[in-house]
This record gives structure tokens, sequence and C-alpha cells, in this order.
């Protein structure tokens, strides 16, 4: 990470810049939202070296896991790029660079929706579900690291205060 993010003066300094812009913004909301910040960024570049596999974003990885989801829990392990970009929370012009890519790499096949051949659907091919499942482990298992420095009503504590934060935000946008 950068020396910036490192670097309380350099922080503190920030903080009063941005408090001079906005005199009534609340210090304390400033600081949380900038700890957020990094914590957020931390979590993103870890979850990128979990996935391990070179040329395939994290992104990418959860794509594969998506449709390795839906062929395990009997949802006929095919879902079609609008419910991937929705699970996913991207537009479905980023899922449409994401589905060419694992589909150039041999990771995943389209097929035409039987009930509508406007359609079509995304499956894994037999190296994407080996590659899912060589890999789902080591990912998990670094998320997981994240938080076993919190005991376990700390993470229940976070996990309440995070749904309402996200209750916040979602409500405003």
């Amino acid at each position: 990470m950068s020396q910036w993010l490192h670097d309380q003066q350099k922080r503190e300094k920030w903080a009063a810049f941005m408090q001079t812009l906005s005199p009534d913004l609340d210090p304390q909301a400033l600081r949380l939202m900038e700890e957020f910040r990094m914590v957020s960024r931390a979590i993103y570049h870890m979850n990128e070296q979990s996935v391990g596999i070179p040329g395939l974003s994290f992104a990418q990885y959860r794509v594969l896991m998506h449709l390795f989801f839906a062929e395990q829990m009997g949802d006929h392990g095919k879902l079609n790029p609008s419910e991937i970009s929705e699970r996913q929370g991207v537009s479905r012009n980023t899922m449409s660079s994401f589905i060419r890519n694992l589909e150039d790499e041999g990771l995943i096949e389209r097929s035409l929706d039987p009930t509508d051949r406007r359609r079509f659907n995304i499956s894994l091919t037999d190296v994407g579900r080996e590659l899912v499942s060589q890999h789902a482990r080591q990912h998990l298992e670094s998320m997981g690291q994240c938080f076993r420095v919190l005991t376990t009503e700390e993470q229940e504590t976070l996990l309440q205060l995070l749904t309402k934060v996200r209750a916040q935000v979602t409500k405003s946008s």
C-alpha cells in the first residue's frame, strides 16, 4: 500500500483540507469514511491476490463462483448474463466483457436458452469447474482470515453496524 495511507500527518492534513471545503462535516464521519475506504481497498487487493490465477481477476473468478454455486444448488447450472450481472452488482456491459474473456479462456460456454431463443445462458466448462474447485478453499480461507482478529461478539457488532450503514447508503442512492 502507498505511504500516503500510513502517513498520519498527511491524513490529518487531508482531513483538515476536507473540513475547509465543508465546515459542517463531522470530522468523525470523515475519519470513518477514510478508514472504511482503506479497509475496503486492502480487502479488494487481498481478494485479487487470493485467487492466485494468472490473468484472472477476482471479478471474473466471482462469475465462475456464481456459476459453480448455481450448479451445486441445482439451478440447472446455467445463468443468463443479466442474472450474473445482478448477483455481482455490475453493469451488463461489464458482465459482457467478463463473459467474453472467460469464454476465450475456455472456462465458460454460452448456449441458447431453450425457452427464449433471443437469450443465451452461461455455464461452466469442465476446465472452469476444475479451476473453481481448486482455488475456492484458498480464497475462502484468506477471506476468513481478515476477521479472525475480532471476537465473535465484535464480528456480530461489526455486521450489525455495516448493515445499518448499507441501509442508509442504499436508501440515499
